[in-house]
């Protein structure tokens, strides 16, 4: 696992200058979205990209209860030239526009990355179902969702105050109080957060040159080491 501390800046609005900043320049045909993929895509996703496969029962509640996610999509550049070249009402009728339904240029597109943030909404975030179709690799659609996810959270996690971190770190290596620091479960005291956000991700090898150019560090050297518990349902009546 690695961990960075991403300093957090006041609260603000969604959309703002704070986030717009930090918004990355996509290929022509991507679109960047806030918000999750639906499910369907969620799961495709997740198989394409080699992370573990999960059940529609299990991604269901991703979009109540994560605190935020973004996603790309991919719309053949030539497609939509074509559509703009159609005439005005048979534009009208494809995309929906005057009526309901799903707009024909959403049927158009494919959901080709993705990512979420885990959290409480305070200080801990976790960044998750980082993914992007092998057709669409290489072409820095991860470091998009990924700068996007790390600017929401400084742009809308309160700002932290008080001490920390390394300073408590060095104090319990000189036999402060709290030398003896096993039940202090979460580790996050020795690894500089001080006030700030802390956020926390899994990296796979390939992987893991994308997220330390974005400022994330092992954790081992902070003094942790990240650890896990795969549940399993079988013996479950």
């Amino acid at each position: 696992m690695t961990s960075t501390i991403t300093p957090a800046s006041d609260p603000a609005p969604l959309g703002s200058a704070a986030e717009q900043t930090h918004e990355p320049a996509l290929p022509e045909g991507y679109t960047l979205r806030p918000g999750y993929p639906p499910i369907q895509d969620y799961l495709r996703l997740r198989r394409a990209a080699g992370l573990t496969p999960k059940t529609a029962a299990q991604a269901a509640p991703i979009p109540r209860h994560s605190w935020y996610g973004c996603y790309i999509t991919f719309r053949d550049p030539g497609k939509q030239q074509q559509q703009q070249q159609r005439p005005r009402e048979q534009q009208q009728q494809e995309t929906g526009e005057g009526g309901g339904g799903r707009r024909r240029e959403e049927e158009d597109e494919t959901v080709v990355a993705m990512g979420r943030i885990i959290g409480d909404g305070g200080w801990y975030f976790h960044i998750a179902d980082m993914a992007v179709l092998p057709a669409h690799q290489r072409r820095g659609l991860g470091g998009a969702v990924l700068s996007h996810l790390l600017a929401h959270i400084k742009a809308h996690a309160p700002r932290g105050g008080g001490e920390g971190g390394r300073e408590k770190q060095e104090e319990d290596r000189n036999g402060g109080d709290n030398g003896d620091n096993g039940d202090n479960g979460d580790g996050e005291e020795t690894t500089g957060a001080g006030g700030g956000a802390y956020v926390t991700l899994f990296a796979d090898a390939p992987g893991r040159r994308l997220y330390a150019k974005h400022g994330f560090v092992d954790a081992m050297p902070c003094g942790q080491m990240g650890m896990m518990m795969p549940m399993g349902w079988e013996e479950r009546q």
